[in-house]
């Protein structure tokens, strides 16, 4: 690389702003600016060509803007209106009161952020879903504070060669052009460190003010990291040779910053299996400081632990080698007080098995109490993926809950719809956008003003790509002829599908391709012209991923597709907004039960955009008050259903839903336009980040954050007997038997009659209290399983001796054949959701 010059001494150099101008700063160093319109209106009017160029970054554009443009705007009238009504609105949010104080503290942990385009902490859903929920906290005034990692070069800009493939380039960001700030405490730069096998490593730690919500993103590539490995830890997002150092700096770093910041959250939430080392930090911060036993720290850190699991498949998580695990935690066992196994036990589906590797999402699911899936179909798969960490329980009792994401209203919505909501909507609707009466009026205004309006942003949409179709066409160095092309893609009048999201194989990109001819019969149709347009990135790993881009890339080359089949390069949230504002149909195509919940079809639906989707993840739930179309039944996925899907797409298409798009009344589509307004009626209530919110702050923050103060109160009293319970439990668990197991019933039962339940059992020594005994009914299966199920408490009645006994009437809600099971198990937890794995449970057996 030849000679470079180091400084000898760094300093920042901040825009001299006029004094009118002043607090200019100040608004662009906070992520507002992303859904306050009028923020952002003020720093697009700042000078609009910069503000493109800069990728929507207002401290790279103030950071070039010329002084003069300054100047002359700090003597405009009209631009120093709108900047005081700017300030106006961040004040009126930043500081807005509270009506009650919350007694918790949220520290959220993951891996990517999707908070704007310019900061480039995400790779797809994951990433935006984490966003929109720091801002939706912001909005709800939730105390939580964000933790994740800072990236050199982020995920990766894509770019197609001229035969179509994804080409990677991995720009480096420079941090002090972006809206974030170094932490800085006494006049210097905030430090934490972790120690690796190679050595300790230090970690800076910046800001990103996200409304009223503070993100913390640590950043490894610093001065005192004189190891070139070190420094490289941060570079990449989801970079696979240092997955398990980024993960320590994380789970285990991220710790360690919030202690340094003086805060001391009372609910930690890991979202996915990423940070969990911060499950094992927190242990090791109970043993060193407050003296407690391996077993009593992770009683009292499992009580506050939330863990959101958004994995389908067993692919998509993190797994570890013993020899690896032991080279970097080799030392925290020492520290704790326990052997090596005892470690990879917490991370292994199998205990026993000194062979299997160390799974993160198992870390996180047993040494959390509260843990959730992200939609209701995906808990059902989830509770079947993790089934053997609870390996007595039917599969519809394993501990894990759902809560249904959301997406973050104000980010998402076109501003030619919040216009006309600001028309039409009571004047309070943005503060109330889950409440169902809120969007009642949505009936109240005229079809054809909604139309126009969704016209608009297609008109909008279909410039910003031909735009964009020619600035990468240029880059590449394109003919004549394809620069024209480019600049002639997509008709504004055209039905438009819309398709963009991460190109993985289960998501099944190619569906729509599967009959050329018969595609392009649907396109060509001078009546009723349709046009697709397709985003999106493979993993740079991913070659079927990559592959599937390219052949719908050629595709998009053929003489007659060329205007009408359009694929945009480096799929962003940019490119995302402005396609779930504009297209007309949004297309969904993921095998089922492997899309954990997705909400680019959210983002659409409160558009007015209808969605067009297999009955997977979060529409499994919407789709009969949705407005939108279902793509096969609600049935498992097989590889056969390809073609079936396939035919049922061009089907409903040509048959039904582009029939109904062209099917106009003095210019307006009237049954299009009702759909429109049913999905933004029925669907931006429930399927908005605040709701969702709201639920984990009721269903899991505020449970997991009293159930930590009982357990720290006398100095962790309550876990200290716990664990000591525990170990009691285990002792004589192998003693505890059924007796007996008894009902008076012999024959047929009328319905609405009770039937009693009586248990006999030799406790080994436990009391009654210790031990929750439960009768299990319900109606009896062709292969003699018991199906939809109902669980009973039997409650004590008499002791003699070891021996109890558990009675209690149970009243059949069911006719036919009905049958029941007794169980027994530990009565350590208060809500079955808490349940730990591999806890203990016995069933009476038969004939007890």
């Amino acid at each position: 690389m030849g000679f470079q010059v180091q400084p000898i001494k760094e300093f920042l150099v901040r825009p001299a702003l006029p004094d009118s101008l002043a607090r200019l700063s100040e608004l662009a160093y906070n992520f507002l600016w992303t859904w306050e319109p009028t923020i952002r209106q003020l720093f697009r009017r700042l000078d609009p060509e910069l503000w493109r160029e800069s990728g929507h970054n207002p401290v790279a554009m103030l950071g070039r803007v010329p002084q003069a443009t300054l100047e002359r705007l700090a003597a405009d009238p009209r631009f120093l209106a709108l900047y005081r009504r700017a300030c106006e609105r961040y004040d009126a949010y930043v500081h807005r009161p509270e009506p009650a104080r919350h007694p918790e503290l949220v520290a959220y942990f993951s891996m990517e952020y999707g908070l704007a385009e310019c900061l480039a902490t995400y790779s797809g859903g994951l990433g935006v879903l984490s966003g929109d929920f720091l801002k939706s906290c912001s909005d709800a005034g939730i105390p939580l504070v964000g933790v994740g990692l800072l990236y050199q070069t982020g995920y990766f800009q894509q770019y197609l060669n001229p035969d179509g493939w994804q080409q990677e380039k991995f720009p480096v960001a420079d941090f002090y052009q972006l809206p974030i700030e170094p932490v800085v405490r006494d006049g210097q730069e905030l430090r934490v460190q972790v120690e690796l096998p190679t050595g300790p490593v230090s970690v800076k730690i910046w800001q990103a003010n996200v409304g009223r919500v503070k993100l913390f993103l640590l950043d490894t590539n610093i001065p005192e990291n004189e190891r070139p490995e070190h420094r490289e830890i941060t570079a990449r997002l989801y970079d696979d040779r240092m997955r398990i150092q980024q993960e320590i700096v994380l789970g285990i770093g991220g710790l360690r910053a919030l202690k340094a910041l003086g805060l001391e959250p009372t609910v930690y939430h890991m979202n996915e299996g990423h940070s969990a080392f911060l499950a094992l930090e927190r242990i090791r911060t109970l043993v060193r400081e407050h003296g407690l036993s391996f077993e009593e720290a992770l009683e009292a850190t499992r009580s506050n632990n939330v863990f959101t699991t958004h994995t389908s498949v067993p692919a998509g998580i993190d797994i570890f080698d013993p020899g690896l695990m032991h080279e970097y935690f080799q030392s925290f066992c020492r520290e704790v007080g326990i052997s090596f196994e005892q470690l990879m036990a917490l991370g292994r589906r199998n205990p026993a098995d000194p062979y299997e590797r160390f799974t993160m999402a198992i870390l996180a699911i047993k040494t959390s109490a509260w843990r959730n899936a992200v939609s209701r179909l995906h808990r059902q798969v989830s509770q079947e993926m993790w089934q053997d960490l609870w390996p007595e329980l039917p599969v519809w009792e394993v501990p894990i809950t759902s809560i249904t994401n959301g997406v973050h209203l104000r980010s998402w919505l076109s501003n030619d719809l919040a216009t006309l909501y600001d028309q039409y909507l009571q004047p309070d609707w943005l503060e109330r956008v889950s409440d169902p009466d809120t969007w009642r009026h949505i009936e109240d205004i005229p079809d054809q003003e909604l139309w126009e309006a969704h016209r608009r942003a297609k008109r909008r949409m279909v410039a910003f790509i031909r735009d964009r179709q020619l600035a990468f066409a240029r880059e590449r160095k394109a003919s004549a002829t394809e620069l024209r092309r480019a600049a002639e893609v997509l008709d504004p009048e055209a039905f438009t599908i819309g398709f963009a999201r991460r190109f993985a194989t289960y998501k099944r990109p190619t569906l729509l391709f599967r009959d050329v001819a018969r595609l392009k019969r649907l396109i060509l149709n001078p009546d009723r012209p349709v046009q697709i347009v397709v985003a999106g990135k493979a993993h740079p790993k991913d070659h079927p991923g990559r592959e599937m881009i390219r052949q719908i890339v050629q595709l998009s080359r053929d003489p007659e597709l060329s205007k009408r089949v359009v694929f945009i390069e480096d799929y962003d949230m940019h490119v995302a907004r402005e396609l779930v504002q504009a297209c007309d149909l949004w297309l969904n195509t993921p095998r089922r039960g492997e899309e954990a919940c997705g909400t680019s079809g959210m983002k659409a639906g409160i558009n007015g955009v209808l969605n067009f989707s297999v009955l997977d993840g979060w529409f499994d739930e919407a789709y009969e008050f949705s407005g939108g179309w279902a793509i096969g039944d609600r049935i498992p996925y097989s590889e056969d259903q390809d073609e079936a899907h396939a035919t049922a797409i061009y089907s409903l298409l040509e048959n039904e839903i582009v029939p109904a798009f062209f099917d106009r009344d003095q210019g307006v589509p009237r049954e299009w336009v009702k759909r429109m307004k049913r999905s933004i009626m029925c669907l931006s209530p429930l399927f908005n980040c605040q709701r969702m919110v709201d639920e984990y702050m009721s269903q899991l923050y505020r449970p997991a954050h009293t159930a930590f103060l009982e357990m720290k109160a006398d100095g962790f009293r309550k876990a200290r007997q716990q664990a000591e319970w525990n170990r009691r439990v285990q002792a004589v668990w192998s003693q505890v038997r059924f007796i007996e197991v008894s009902s008076p019933v012999n024959g047929p039962l009328l319905s609405g009659r009770p039937l009693p339940v009586r248990a006999v059992v030799d406790l080994a020594g436990l009391k009654p209290e210790d031990v929750r005994v439960e009768v299990v009914i319900g109606r009896v299966g062709p292969q003699g399983q018991l199906e939809q199920t109902e669980v009973a408490l039997l409650p004590p009645v008499e002791q003699r001796g070891t021996v109890a006994v558990f009675e209690t009437q149970v009243v059949p809600q069911q006719t036919g054949r009905i049958g029941y099971a007794v169980r027994i198990s530990p009565n350590h937890y208060g809500d079955p959701l808490t349940r730990p794995s591999h806890s203990l449970l016995k069933w009476a057996p038969a004939g007890a």
